[in-house]
């Protein structure tokens, strides 16, 4: 049999020597111990400072599970019902228009908590793909700019601003990525009376102990806040990335704390996280989530018709469901992992997968534009889950 630690260090040293990434942390625990831990190159390449366990990371993406669950405590409550319409808490969701070839239609039903929890609204992403996708880009370019210049638009204005883009087809028709995540950030703020980042402080970050994570990065922590690379072509390397997509804006002023990609969190604080989820529920004695409330978001729940389009490189074999990939078929996904194992990525290439068969949690971080899923991720993985039997 292999080293593990000698073959994980091999794969993500050979790709900080092809410059492909900067640094990088990775974590396994199983049965509530961590079996392994190792920080790799730097996080700040200009200033050589090497990559830490501290060290605080953009999720991106990997914000959408926490909203997810930032949902369903409100539903386990009693606040929300998971299929009120979302006009129900904001009224600017009510009677949206739907882009055809032929013009613009009324949508034939107002979107839900459910449509949005699954991405099956058709709200998009800014794109350049379609006009729709055009509009959005051309709106987040226009609230990008309003902070820029002092207005500071917050989450309730960026959500009555996305209701205004038409959507790209009939609610619950399909599965596309996009900006639900962030709507349903604002139906918690409508629902609870707080704001989206107090919410989540107050049920999942403090109960948690997770002292890193929220929308912005204190000045005291900004030494530790790894910086963003993407790779230059042009140049043949890594180049630091300093533009906004999505608005995002990390200053302890931020006004749009975004639940689909806003989050800021260390290994450690996410892996509390993501303990608490294959614990169902609960982690260090602390309950967040009942057990059939886990058990419910880690199914998936797409329809044949609406999977055709869930067909990236990182979703073959994988159903979706309460923002998340869960594994179903582990040939097409080409991998050891688990039937059952859940997670989500982020667009800088942070992972997370939560498996409860092995009450396992894996997690590699990384900070490079448009990493996602990539190949090392897949082989990262499959070396652990070869080397399970190991810590059993």
């Amino acid at each position: 049999m292999f080293n593990y630690k000698e073959r994980v260090d091999k794969l993500i040293n050979d790709e900080i020597a092809a410059g492909q990434i900067a640094g990088a942390n990775l974590l396994v625990i199983k049965d509530g111990e961590e079996k392994f831990f190792s920080s790799y190159g730097q996080m700040d390449m200009e200033n050589g400072k090497a990559m830490k366990r501290d060290t605080i990371f953009r999720m991106f993406s990997m914000s959408k599970p926490v909203t997810a669950a930032a949902v369903m405590i409100l539903e386990e409550r009693g606040e929300i019902d998971l299929r009120d319409e979302v006009s129900k808490y904001l009224p600017e969701y009510h009677v949206q228009k739907v882009w055809t070839e032929d013009g613009l239609v009324d949508a034939e039903r107002d979107i839900t908590i459910w449509d949005c929890l699954n991405m099956t609204t058709g709200i998009p992403y800014p794109h350049p793909w379609s006009a729709v996708g055009i509009q959005m880009d051309e709106l987040f370019k226009e609230l990008i700019q309003a902070r820029i210049d002092g207005k500071s638009p917050d989450t309730r204005e960026y959500v009555r601003r996305i209701a205004e883009v038409p959507l790209e087809f009939q609610p619950g028709k399909k599965w596309m990525y996009g900006l639900s995540a962030d709507v349903l950030g604002a139906v918690v703020e409508v629902v609870s009376g707080k704001k989206y980042g107090q919410f989540l402080q107050e049920e999942i970050f403090g109960p948690l102990g997770m002292v890193d994570t929220g929308f912005f990065v204190p000045e005291e922590k900004k030494d530790r806040f790894a910086k963003l690379y993407n790779y230059d072509e042009e140049q043949g390397r890594l180049v630091h990335f300093e533009e906004s997509h999505l608005g995002e804006y990390y200053g302890e002023d931020v006004q749009f704390e975004s639940g689909g990609a806003g989050l800021v969190s260390t290994i450690d604080d996410y892996s509390k996280f993501a303990r608490m989820m294959v614990n169902k529920g609960i982690y260090n004695g602390v309950r967040i989530l009942g057990e059939k409330t886990v058990e419910f978001m880690t199914q998936n729940r797409l329809a044949d018709d609406q999977r055709e389009d869930f067909c990236w490189d990182s979703t073959l074999g994988y159903g979706y469901g309460c923002l998340m990939r869960v594994l179903e078929n582990q040939g097409l996904a080409a991998t050891l992992g688990d039937i059952g194992e859940y997670g989500w990525d982020g667009w800088t290439g942070n992972y997370v997968t939560m498996n409860p068969k092995e009450n396992m949690v894996f997690l590699y971080y990384i900070q490079k534009c448009g990493a996602g899923f990539t190949n090392l991720t897949r082989k990262l993985r499959d070396v652990t889950y070869a080397n399970i039997q190991n810590w059993k």
